[in-house]
């Protein structure tokens, strides 16, 4: 008996619409990343994209549990003497919340070029409007 191994030219893929109103951040990110990768499929293959297309609406109703709210911050650093960035979550949420979103998947993703690939497949809108539905995606409850 022979392993499945998915070829990239084969793979069927849908589009998904996630609602994020009232959702927490890490475990709604967990499941838009497997969709991603493709994990949720029986045809999974780990060197291949299998994943699926995901749209999260209403990205600023994301919740977050405890005191993350006041005390998580998003770092960056420019490479420079004294480059170092912080964004506390509160500021990120009033200026780009899609960002939060889009960050927490970003880093449950592979580290390679197939996690940049699988990640173009992720759009997030602030509000409950996007501009799919020529792609006629299905609602999916996380």
């Amino acid at each position: 008996m022979k392993t499945f191994m998915a070829k990239a030219q084969e793979v069927e893929r849908k589009w998904y619409v996630v609602d994020a109103d009232g959702k927490t951040l890490g475990r709604l990110a967990s499941e838009v990343a497997k969709i991603l990768r493709g994990k949720h499929k029986p045809i999974y293959t780990p060197h291949v994209d299998t994943g699926d297309h995901v749209i999260v609406i209403n990205a600023e109703k994301i919740v977050l549990t405890g005191k993350k709210l006041d005390q998580k911050l998003y770092r960056r650093h420019s490479q420079y003497p004294g480059g170092l960035k912080e964004i506390p979550y509160r500021h990120l949420m009033e200026t780009r919340p899609t960002e939060a979103i889009y960050k927490a998947v970003k880093g449950m993703l592979p580290k390679n070029s197939l996690g940049r690939k699988m990640l173009k497949k992720l759009r997030v809108y602030a509000g409950p409007d996007h501009k799919h539905e020529a792609q006629q995606p299905e609602k999916l409850e996380i």
